[in-house]
This record gives C-alpha cells, structure tokens and sequence, in this order.
C-alpha cells in the first residue's frame, strides 16, 4: 500500500480538497494511473474538482518526489505513488496493465564497471515486459 497521504502531511505540504482527494485516489498497490484516469476518479468523489487542478498536482507530486512518472512506449504517462519504495516495472505488452516487481539484486551493481564508460551511477529503471494472463488468453 501506498503511505502518500501520510508522507504529504509529513512534509507540511498543503492538502486543500483538491490535493486531498487526488493523493486518495493514488493511494494503493500496484496503482499506476493516466492523469486522465486520476481525473475522472478524482470528480467521482469531488464533481468541482478541474482537469487543470489534476494536471498541476500531479505535476508537483513528481516535483516533490512524492510520485513517480512513468512512461511505456509511448503511451500516456501513468502515476506511480510509490516513489519511496525501491521497484521495478511489469508491463503487458498488450493492454498496457503495469504492475510493481521487485527482483533480487541491484541493477545499479549488475552492470560491469567496463560497462559504466566512467558513469558515477545514481539509479536504473529496469522494465520488463510480457502478456498479462488476460492478453495472453
């Protein structure tokens, strides 16, 4: 489960309604949503809620580090509140579904160091790719 909510009243940041009911709907596991998606769940549970107020704060959740952007051959950005817990990504091929993984290893020390061309490494994005069982069928 994602601890967001608590990690944003932690830091002090301001949780008007708006900003309140958009980290409630991120809230979760395996939650990786479009800023579409975020929007109509968003106005499910607070009609007045605009597509703007969405857009600028899920852009300042990334800003502060509170969410992650991820991108999967070029479809639409999806939302990942899980920006504190160290995961990869599983992704259909498909459908698009994503889900959280979390392999044994680093990635960051699995890369050899004639491989690193003088890099001083500061994190690795690893996603693998497949058919979920529905797409698979």
């Amino acid at each position: 489960m994602s601890d967001l909510l608590e990690r944003l009243r932690e830091r002090g940041w301001r949780l008007t309604s708006q900003r309140r009911v958009v980290a409630e709907v991120l809230d979760g596991e395996h939650v990786h949503l479009t800023a579409d998606e975020v929007h109509a769940r968003a106005a499910d549970r607070l009609p007045e809620i605009s597509r703007a107020t969405v857009y600028n704060t899920l852009g300042e959740l990334v800003t502060l580090g509170e969410v992650i952007e991820v991108s999967t051959d070029g479809r639409a950005k999806r939302y990942d509140p899980n920006a504190h817990r160290p995961h990869q990504h599983l992704v259909c091929t498909g459908c698009g579904a994503i889900r959280d993984v979390h392999p044994v290893g680093n990635p960051l020390a699995d890369l050899p160091a004639e491989q690193r061309f003088g890099f001083t490494l500061s994190g690795a994005e690893v996603t693998y790719r497949g058919l979920c069982p529905v797409c698979a069928g």
